[in-house]
Parts: structure tokens; C-alpha cells; sequence
């Protein structure tokens, strides 16, 4: 068994990243793919939705028990009650009555009943994050 200096830049290029990389500055946002940077300095409010490893906005869809519908809001910090009554204020309108929702303060999760997760997404970063 012998050790190599030399040769470990090849194990080196085997190995995956130790983190993400942050992403390029672009001229102009959106990109092209759609992704925008969190707003700069964040929104002053009493809740924080932080973005998810791969910088995006964490609202994810989820379906259980063959049927039941529900949009995920992860990574929430600070007062999740406060986003609970923006979200059903904002969704009121569009469903005409108030969303079913669910709230985990252990987890940072709330769950809203039904798909809004591109209306939710884009509310988000229109308030900033």
C-alpha cells in the first residue's frame, strides 16, 4: 500500500462539492429559467421563508393518501402565524372562501389544501424572498 501526493487531484475530481456553489450574477432577472435572487435586503416582516439548498423558494406539492391535495411552504423562521393569515388572505380571494390550512411551528411547515404552489411561488417573491 502506497500513498501518493501527486495523484490524489484525481480522487479530488471524483469527489462531489462540499457545498453549492452560490449562483452567477446575471444582468438582468428573471433568467431565462425563471429564478430571481431574494430581494436585498430581505423584507421587513415578522416571518422569513429562507430558500431551499439549491436556491429556490421552497413550495413544493404533496399528495397523500392516493387523493388529498395540499401545497407545502417549508423553511419558515419567525412568526408562521403572521404567514398564515397573509397566505389565507391572499388565497380568500382567488378560492372565495378561506383556505384550509395547517400549521407546524416544530418543522417550519405550513400546509395549505389544494394546488397553489405557482401562485404561492410567485407571491413570495413578489413580497421579496
Amino acid at each position: 500500500f502506497v500513498e501518493s501526493v501527486d495523484e490524489y487531484r484525481f480522487v479530488e475530481r471524483l469527489l462531489p462539492p462540499t457545498s453549492i456553489p452560490k449562483p452567477p450574477k446575471h444582468e438582468h432577472y428573471p433568467t431565462p429559467s425563471g429564478w430571481q435572487p431574494p430581494r436585498d435586503p430581505p423584507p421587513n416582516l415578522p416571518y422569513f421563508v429562507r430558500r431551499s439548498r439549491m436556491h429556490s423558494i421552497p413550495v413544493y406539492k404533496d399528495i397523500t393518501h392516493g387523493n388529498r391535495q395540499m401545497t407545502v411552504i417549508r423553511k419558515v423562521e419567525g412568526d408562521i402565524w403572521a404567514l398564515q393569515k397573509d397566505v389565507e388572505d391572499f388565497l380568500s380571494p382567488l378560492l372565495g372562501k378561506t383556505p384550509i390550512t395547517q400549521v407546524s411551528e416544530v418543522t417550519g411547515t405550513l400546509r395549505v389544501k389544494g394546488y397553489f404552489d405557482q401562485q404561492l411561488r410567485a407571491w413570495l417573491l413578489e413580497k421579496g424572498f
